[in-house]
């Protein structure tokens, strides 16, 4: 079975209690502020890690509005899971991995905190010349890659991206790698769909509101519809203007819309299409380490700009200000970076 998402455990404490340290705490829907945990200490089979960057996702940004079901998370909580930092600590048993390594982590869950334990297996170690600030986003990497691999992408398919925020720059920049007959993109902001000309798009669309339906700015140049639809919004109703933009046999590649579906999902659509729908997350581990390791690459071969999108960084003492700036979807907001050292 594959490894799932670790959830980091949390001892509150004082303010000035010896050996603490900050952490963030979702208290309820749209409260989240700092509060004071122990230092936790890995096992024999652990590692520790001292937390440099942590971006904040679209799922943190899902649970911080309250949308996201109990059976997932539930308050108080700790977020975040885009992490880059430095090895502070090794247990006896882990080889391999030394105090000073510079990695990444994955599904480690409640990483807006200056330290975190977890296992080798959801580290990977950054080489020396990329800097830490550009190494948190290798963490999506992997399910992009995944993405990519699941459509099935040559040069006879039409493929479209629905948003262009972090993921959807991100497969972007990868999807085009597999040189597909055009590769589409939709969104609200031109400074976005700039970026994404930039990232190899093809064709860029600006979607005057969420509500309009995709097709109706696309139809005209794509009437029959897109072989590989990828919705990277955040909220579930992505799925029925998915649908809706399909050609006959073509692939859905979930990458987002882990958000609440509102809209009525028509699934006699699906089956009249004939279409695939698949979900992006490894489901062997051996997969997950593969594209963990060909994501890296990706950035250390200059293939992947994951610095360029950084457009706001905050102290982890003003979690609150992050998220509000996160929440306040504008053009000039892409990715958010909480700094958990100052």
């Amino acid at each position: 079975m594959a490894t799932k998402m670790q959830m980091m455990e949390i001892e509150l404490v004082e303010q000035g209690t010896s050996n603490s340290q900050m952490v963030a705490v979702l208290n309820e829907s749209f409260d989240i502020s700092v509060k004071y945990a122990k230092i936790p200490e890995p096992a024999d089979n652990e590692i520790r890690v001292k937390i440099k960057w942590v971006g904040i996702c679209g799922s943190d940004l899902e649970a911080y509005r309250g949308t996201r079901a109990p059976e997932f998370i539930s308050t108080p909580a700790r977020l975040g899971h885009e992490v880059a930092g430095i090895i502070d600590k090794v247990g006896k048993a882990v080889i391999g991995l030394h105090v000073g390594d510079k990695v990444t982590c994955r599904y480690v869950w409640g990483a807006y905190a200056q330290y975190i334990v977890c296992k080798p297996f959801n580290v990977k170690v950054i080489p020396s010349g990329l800097s830490l600030k550009e190494t948190s986003l290798i963490e999506i990497l992997p399910g992009v890659i995944h993405a990519a691999e699941l459509a099935e992408i040559n040069h006879t398919k039409n493929v479209l991206i629905t948003g262009q925020g972090v993921s959807g720059l991100v497969l972007t920049q990868v999807l085009r790698l597999y040189s597909p007959k055009n590769l589409v993109v939709t969104d609200l902001f031109d400074k976005k769909l700039e970026l994404s000309r930039k990232y190899g798009a093809t064709h860029t669309y600006k979607v005057p509101n969420p509500n309009v339906p995709t097709m109706e700015i696309l139809g005209k140049d794509f009437p029959d519809g897109f072989d590989v639809v990828v919705p990277c919004l955040l909220e579930g109703d992505g799925m029925v203007d998915a649908i809706d933009c399909c050609t006959t046999s073509a692939r859905i590649v979930m990458y987002g819309c882990i958000g609440v579906c509102k809209k009525p999902l028509d699934f006699f659509k699906v089956h009249r299409k004939r279409l695939e729908i698949y979900a992006t997350e490894p489901r062997r581990d051996i997969d997950m380490r593969n594209f963990f390791q060909q994501g890296v690459q990706m950035v250390m071969d200059g293939l992947v700009n994951t610095s360029e999108l950084i457009t706001h960084i905050f102290p982890l003492s003003k979690i609150d200000e992050a998220f509000k700036t996160r929440n306040d979807a504008n053009p000039d907001t892409i990715h958010v970076l909480v700094d958990c050292e100052n």
